[in-house]
């Protein structure tokens, strides 16, 4: 169906994506720990449930351990992005079994996208008042994608609504997954302006590093305030 989307062959020296600060912290069993031999105890029982650890094992549902990077700046981050999936919220180019890496060419497109998603939380609890920090996570990439940037905006896989836009997206990425693409370049569809990557691939995420953090505050209003920390 989407055979005849253009791909290109493309560059990327900087990405930014934005994670959560609470994936920084030290592992939630630690205070427990007296001792390192306990520490690595209680993470052992930790990681026994942790998708990221099971997926490098021995795989997921949609993920072969195969597939995960090893030894290489902040795996476990790559990897997670592929491992914890939402069963029940597939996101635009990644379904339920599988993650993505979602990147933009600069922050305030990523910032556009994470506001949007929190806002839907935010609307569904029937409360705007949060504080969210989140830090920029940079990658590269270099490879042949699927490229949207020129494609027609009332594509139902750029639709901004969810029951359009996801499912006929997770068929374009089923589609370059097939042909071993790295990923898809996209118009962000919450960013007028803005481009967005889907790397479908974990070891097309390249060369990642962290950078600033951002605090994100909502006082009982729709639209937060954003302001930089480190």
């Amino acid at each position: 169906m989407f055979e005849d989307l253009p791909t290109v062959r493309e560059a990327f020296q900087r990405t930014v994506r934005l994670v959560t600060t609470a994936r920084l912290r030290d592992p939630v069993l630690k205070p427990l720990a007296d001792t390192e031999e306990e520490l690595a105890a209680l993470a052992e029982l930790e990681g026994a449930t942790s998708a990221r650890l099971i997926g490098q094992q021995s795989g997921t549902s949609g993920v072969q351990s195969t597939e995960f990077v090893y030894g290489v700046p902040h795996a476990n981050f790559i990897n997670a992005s592929f491992a914890y999936a939402k069963p029940r919220e597939p996101n635009r180019f990644n379904g339920a079994d599988r993650g993505a890496w979602y990147a933009a060419l600069n922050v305030e497109t990523s910032l556009a996208e994470v506001i949007y998603h929190m806002q839907e939380v935010l609307e569904a609890a029937g409360d705007f008042n949060a504080t969210v920090e989140y830090t920029e996570m940079f990658a590269s990439f270099a490879g042949e994608f699927v490229d949207l940037r020129q494609a027609d905006p009332n594509a139902d896989y750029l639709n901004p609504n969810k029951k359009i836009g996801y499912p006929a997206g997770n068929a374009v990425a089923d589609m370059a997954r097939s042909k071993g693409l790295n990923g898809i370049i996209y118009p962000s569809v919450r960013h007028p302006g803005g481009t967005c990557i889907a790397a479908l691939l974990p070891h097309a995420v390249q060369s990642v590093a962290q950078g600033d953090i951002y605090r994100i505050v909502w006082t009982g209003n729709r639209v937060p305030s954003v302001t930089k920390v480190q």
